[in-house]
């Protein structure tokens, strides 16, 4: 006899949480998303379903995601593991968990997917925080493999551990995070570059093209195959310790991004979402540029599942 399928809750249904929701079913689990929004509960089912087809599962799974208009309607009882998705608002973070620890069964994970807060300032009024972890997927969150299990002070170090082992079954390529720090690793090593390529931008050393082509197909055309740290096993850290006493002095160090993104924004030149941004774009740009990207991280996603 085979076993009864796992039950994850996933509160919020939009982009991240309805992408968290398709690698969980995916898995075989039985997801149960909450989100108050009609709209986004409408846009579930087409949402998910294009995000299995895309991972290769069954048709049949489809069926394994329900959604809710309020918490309280989730069949509690049967729940393994609780995902926040919810909008980057604390004090909604806060209200949610408050609430979740109440209906949840009490040796459940309850993790959050923020990117900007704390998991200790989630977790702090709750009266079990050592459950309490992140969870922290990247966009495209059925795609991207990295997932950062985030420790707070207050978090259990065998659930952080049980946390990593539930991803490495979701096929999911997890790192725990053992200090709670503002922007966990990736982002922090992500804004690292991007403050050091915009100032480049700023001071006119190349353009917005010149970036990404620099980073596509320079250096980050090899992070598929090894990240910085095998590199530099590879070159050696005699090479990487001279160049970086020579390099260091010379990186941006500055404690806000340059004035001219500022004007960007002040300017309403926000991206492709108001179709203006360092680029001018329109609906066939937008949809030609997504295209590729996507044939692109699925390209990846397979070397990735390969490797």
């Amino acid at each position: 006899m085979s076993a009864s399928p796992r039950h994850a809750v996933v509160i919020g249904g939009g982009i991240m949480g309805g992408d968290i929701a398709t690698v969980f079913a995916a898995h075989g689990w039985q997801v149960h998303v909450m989100s108050p929004s009609q709209k986004t509960r409408d846009a579930l089912p087409a949402r998910t379903a294009a995000g299995l087809a895309k991972l290769g599962a069954p048709e049949s799974a489809r069926a394994a995601v329900r959604s809710y208009a309020d918490l309280k309607s989730i069949p509690w009882a049967q729940v393994d593991i609780v995902v926040e998705a919810a909008s980057e608002d604390l004090a909604l973070k806060q209200k949610l968990f408050a609430e979740i620890e109440a209906l949840a069964k009490p040796d459940i994970p309850l993790t959050s997917n923020t990117s900007n807060f704390p998991i200790g300032d989630i977790a702090k009024n709750l009266k079990h925080p050592r459950r309490v972890a992140g969870l922290h997927f990247f966009m495209p969150a059925h795609l991207v493999p990295l997932v950062e299990v985030v420790s707070s002070p207050l978090t259990d170090a065998a659930l952080a551990q049980s946390l990593v082992q539930l991803l490495k079954d979701l096929n999911k390529a997890p790192i725990w995070v053992k200090k709670d720090v503002p922007g966990f690793v990736g982002n922090r090593l992500q804004h690292a570059m991007m403050r050091e390529a915009l100032y480049l931008i700023a001071d006119g050393v190349t353009d917005a093209e010149g970036i990404d082509t620099a980073v596509r197909q320079g250096f980050g055309f090899r992070f598929i195959a090894c990240g910085p740290m095998m590199q530099k096993e590879m070159s050696g850290w005699d090479t990487n310790y001279a160049v970086g006493e020579a390099l260091y002095p010379h990186l941006h160090t500055e404690q806000v991004p340059p004035e001219f993104l500022k004007d960007m924004v002040s300017k309403g030149r926000l991206g492709m979402k108001v179709k203006a941004g360092m680029w001018d774009w329109d609906e066939e740009k937008i949809a030609k540029e997504k295209a590729r990207i996507e044939r692109a991280l699925q390209s990846g996603f397979a070397i990735l599942r390969a490797d």
